[in-house]
């Protein structure tokens, strides 16, 4: 795994999250959480989305996802002719 924080970031938000949704009603010393459903049902997606954002990041780094915009653009950019015409 990479040493992106924003990575680990997502990996424990997405932990927490899902714990949450499957835990439900819980007490933790002097804190309760009481998601309901819609709560949980938030968590998941959350959990979910942080989860897939972290594995996702993990297998295409920055550089990758920069150089793939960079082309894009450059490909737009030389294009916009035939863009604008459509």
């Amino acid at each position: 795994m990479t040493n992106s924080s924003l990575t680990n970031l997502l990996l424990i938000a997405g932990t927490v999250f899902l714990a949450i949704a499957v835990i439900g009603q819980a007490r933790l010393g002097f804190a309760e959480i009481n998601p309901g459903f819609f709560g949980r049902l938030l968590a998941l997606i959350i959990g979910l989305f942080s989860l897939t954002g972290a594995v996702v990041l993990v297998l295409f780094p920055v550089e990758i996802v920069d150089l793939i915009r960079n082309y894009l653009a450059q490909q737009i950019q030389q294009n916009l002719g035939l863009i604008i015409q459509v």
